[in-house]
């Protein structure tokens, strides 16, 4: 079962066969990229909609925040019933070794790339909520096999009832195979629960961060060196430091608060 454990389940999670892993309260799926590649290929075809969340020290620190609000109590609600959990952060599976976890990581950028480089052909229908309106146009020059649709909601989504309730409409209208939520999180782990919750959608969603905008060369990915090295933070930190400097020199930190407590509940 994926989403929260137990000790951080908010909502009802539905079962699946993958035999899952416990870390701070999140289920966490042990496949590798191949594996999760395959689990997608398969939820893509179903006619009931599922998601796929990829928690990092960003979601754990929104999961878990010093004052819980509406809006991390609406996260957790939906990462305790997402489909498929998996690591995307290598400073939590380094964590996850010091209480004896070994936490396979497929970084949701690779996964999302893997998607496009090897499973997205002839047939297939994507859908896109986010980006700009340049995107669709790299995209099919990148990747042309594909059939591309996408939504540009207005910012601020979650404070917008209307325009989660038109993202929630355009995916059940879409028909696509692969729905890619790049609003950034909670609103994309939100909005796909919503899609979930509706009953009128279908095909799998990704909620996918930034990883369009490294696939298409907006922004530059980490060299794989620091990638390797858990280092990839701080590539992104110095290449948007004003956008990114609380969140990982702020905000991030409170991973280990969060890591040190939970261990001290007992709970994993």
């Amino acid at each position: 079962m994926s989403g929260l454990t137990e000790q951080g389940r908010n909502a009802f999670a539905p079962p699946t066969p993958v035999t899952t892993t416990a870390f701070l309260g999140i289920d966490i799926a042990p496949l590798d990229l191949p594996q999760a590649l395959n689990a997608i290929g398969d939820m893509a075809q179903d006619d009931k909609f599922s998601y796929v969340v990829t928690p990092n020290v960003d979601h754990f620190v929104n999961l878990y925040p010093e004052i819980p609000d509406s809006r991390s109590t609406a996260f957790r609600e939906a990462y305790s019933a997402a489909s498929l959990t998996l690591c995307d952060s290598r400073i939590v599976r380094a964590l996850a070794r010091f209480v004896g976890i070994d936490l396979t990581v497929v970084p949701g950028s690779d996964l999302t790339a893997s998607l496009f480089q090897t499973q997205l052909g002839q047939g297939d229908r994507v859908a896109i909520i986010g980006g700009d309106e340049s995107l669709l146009s790299d995209l099919s020059r990148l990747f042309p096999a594909p059939t591309y649709t996408q939504h540009i909601p207005p910012m601020g989504v979650l404070n917008r009832p209307q325009a989660m309730t038109d993202i929630v409409d355009f995916v059940g209208n879409s028909k696509a195979h692969y729905i890619l939520f790049a609003i950034g999180a909670p609103q994309s782990e939100i909005i796909a629960y919503q899609c979930q919750q509706s009953g009128k959608c279908s095909g799998v969603g990704l909620c996918i961060g930034a990883s369009l905008e490294f696939i298409t060369s907006v922004k530059k990915r980490a060299p794989v060196w620091m990638q390797k090295a858990g280092l990839e933070w701080s590539f992104r930190l110095f290449s948007e430091p004003s956008r990114l400097w609380r969140r990982y020199l702020v905000e991030g930190p409170r991973i280990f608060k969060i890591f040190l407590d939970h261990n001290k509940s007992g709970k994993r």
